[in-house]
């Protein structure tokens, strides 16, 4: 209320005062106002970072994919007037990105961008002679008649089987998405109506396997489009627009990293991961035990561990050598010393090497020790799920005024998206800090700064990610309303702790570790809601079908012949695709509902909502 309204009306109802004292209630102090204004300023930092790896993904299945390729087609026919084989060598030649081909339209000009890809800059008339004279083959040297020859469009003419041959040869090495015209320095792609038309007659299992890597030229030429690399393949692909280093999850359940098609690894980038699991599932490690604690026979060079305190040893061969320089010996000695040896000169050659391997060895043991035990936690922790749904279950029928449990849930599914984090933040500090990878971009100071910079955000989060398992792991379903409420608050608090804790663990290996290191390593953002789930691709058929229509009809010609529609022929091209991966259709269609049900029955009903690694979603 304001100060001239006051003067102008001296009485002052009830319930003016009332209002008046909600108003000075609701009024806030400095440092009140100052904490809302830090509170708003943080959600819109927040939602910036978003947007700054911004991405969204779609699934394409069998049935989308001839549709998702169609619509891409269109937008070059329309924009260039070609034709549709034209557009498709356009596209496969720049990994189907429409939005880099009209970029270097302008940049390049029309005649330099269409001879870099293959595509003739005029069209021959290839619509055959009347006349009756025979022409003569520069491949055979035959003569034939006009008939029993094709010409491109590049203006090359040859007899037909020549031309069979060629394309026979060119499918069965893997290159019949780009089949070049067989003429000396013609760098012009060939018809893929005609060479439909010509192998079909004499190799139809060729002609359809031609199809089929047209068809899958799409995602396997195709930066923004993966298959998705489940076991047993579920046949989808993913697309992704915006930013690719980023974590997606297929209908299927399958999540992965879009730009390697690994397993989820954030925050390590794609090279460390590629070289935490080799160094994990290789012998590197074993070697360097055997470094370490044995030494080389010096006749039979097995290596021998030494089992008591006496420094002669003897290898199974029977051969005696000193343990402390390692070379051969007598039998004679005593505790003291050994008959005709003395090794008391230092050699620092093979101590330094020896104490680096050893250094080695346990600095991996340190980082893979606290990997494995927050991975095994994960999988302990994931059993959890049905344990809360029986003490939500039976609090919810008990006599209490509290009804709500979803900040159980919610602090579940932080417990499980904070701890992946932090059990893939080991083999990131591990590649980090080491000498693998990024050996002369630090010095020796700013490698320890950095270190314990990062280490400290690290231990903070382990603490309260530890205290947020505590938390969850009570049997809330026996406690008094008041202990409910209790033990409400420190979940919820603890939740969005461990949020912001992720958050700016994220922010400083972005912007204080890796991004003034000269070599560029990207990592997947931090994801408050989870991986981004991919949804279903849609596509009407009225766009798709607006391609054109010159080779359209030849191909609809040819799947006529099968009796399929399109969508039942490129169900039946990417129905192969899947069975390369796994035995029978048939198997690999139960054991993909199966997959899907087990996914519904999670994520449908609303109850949980869990981002966990891909060795544990399996067992869930």
């Amino acid at each position: 209320m304001g100060r001239d309204a006051e003067e102008a009306s001296p009485p002052v109802s009830s319930s003016e005062l009332e209002q008046e004292e909600d108003d000075e209630d609701c009024y806030l102090s400095d440092q009140e106002d100052d904490a809302l204004e830090e509170s708003v300023l943080q959600v819109l930092e927040d939602e910036h970072l978003e947007d700054c790896h911004w991405s969204s993904s779609s699934v394409i299945t069998k049935e989308s994919l001839l549709l998702a390729q169609r619509e891409d087609l269109r937008k070059v026919i329309e924009l260039l007037g070609l034709r549709e084989h034209h557009a498709r060598t356009l596209l496969i030649h720049y990994r189907w990105d429409v939005e880099r081909i009209f970029e270097l339209l302008d940049q390049k000009g029309r005649d330099r961008l269409f001879s870099e890809a293959g595509v003739p800059l005029q069209y021959a008339n290839n619509a055959g002679s009347s006349s009756s004279t025979e022409v003569t083959c520069n491949v055979c040297f035959e003569d034939v008649p006009p008939t029993a020859t094709s010409e491109m469009d590049c203006g090359h003419n040859y007899c037909n089987d020549c031309w069979t041959e060629y394309f026979i040869v060119k499918i069965n090495e893997g290159q019949s998405r780009r089949v070049r015209c067989m003429a000396p320095k013609c760098n012009s792609i060939c018809d893929e109506a005609v060479i439909r038309k010509l192998v079909i007659a004499r190799r139809p299992d060729l002609a359809e396997r031609f199809e089929r890597f047209l068809l899958e030229s799409y995602i396997e030429d195709n930066d923004t489009v993966k298959w998705c690399p489940s076991i047993p393949h579920c046949g989808n692909a993913i697309r992704v627009k915006g930013d690719i280093y980023c974590e997606v999850e297929c209908t299927c359940g399958c999540q992965f990293c879009f730009n390697c098609s690994l397993q989820a690894h954030s925050p390590c980038s794609c090279i460390m991961w590629e070289l935490w699991i080799k160094k994990c599932r290789d012998e590197s490690e074993t070697v360097n035990w055997i470094t370490v604690n044995t030494k080389p026979c010096p006749k039979c060079h097995k290596p021998v561990e030494k089992n008591g305190g006496c420094n002669l040893v003897a290898c199974i061969c029977g051969q005696a050598f000193c343990w402390l320089c390692g070379g051969a010996t007598g039998r004679d000695h005593t505790w003291s010393s050994i008959s005709g040896h003395s090794c008391g000169r230092f050699t620092d050659d093979q101590t330094t090497k020896t104490e680096q391997a050893r250094r080695d060895l346990y600095r991996y043991m340190h980082y893979h020790n606290r990997y494995k035990a927050h991975t095994d936690s994960l999988k302990q922790e994931a059993k959890l799920k049905h344990d809360i749904q029986g003490k939500i279950s039976i609090s919810e029928n008990k006599e209490s005024k509290i009804k709500d449990y979803s900040w159980v849930i919610n602090g579940l599914n932080r417990l499980f998206r904070s701890r992946r984090v932090l059990s893939y933040s080991y083999p990131f500090a591990f590649y980090m800090f080491g000498d693998e990878i990024f050996k002369d971009e630090m010095t020796p100071e700013e490698r320890e700064l950095k270190q314990n910079l990062f280490e400290d955000q690290q231990q903070q989060l382990e603490f309260n990610v530890e205290r947020l398992s505590g938390f969850l792991e009570k049997d809330f379903q026996n406690f008094t309303d008041d202990e409910v409420m209790d033990t409400m608050k420190h979940v919820i608090n603890l939740s969005n702790v461990v949020d912001r804790l992720c958050k700016q663990m994220y922010q400083c290996i972005e912007n204080d570790l890796l991004y003034p290191l000269r070599t560029p390593h990207n990592i997947a953002p931090y994801k408050s809601k989870g991986l981004d789930r991919a949804s279903e691709l849609n596509i009407s058929w009225d766009s798709a079908e607006q391609s054109s229509q010159s080779t359209k009809c030849s191909q609809d010609e040819h799947r006529s012949q099968h009796g399929m529609h399109n969508n039942e022929y490129a169900s039946t091209i990417l129905g192969k695709r899947a069975s390369e991966f796994h035995g029978s259709s048939s198997d690999s269609r139960a054991r993909q509902s199966h997959k899907r049900e087990r996914q519904d029955a999670n994520g449908g009903g609303a109850l949980f909502d869990l981002n966990v690694p891909a060795e544990v979603v399996d067992k869930i």
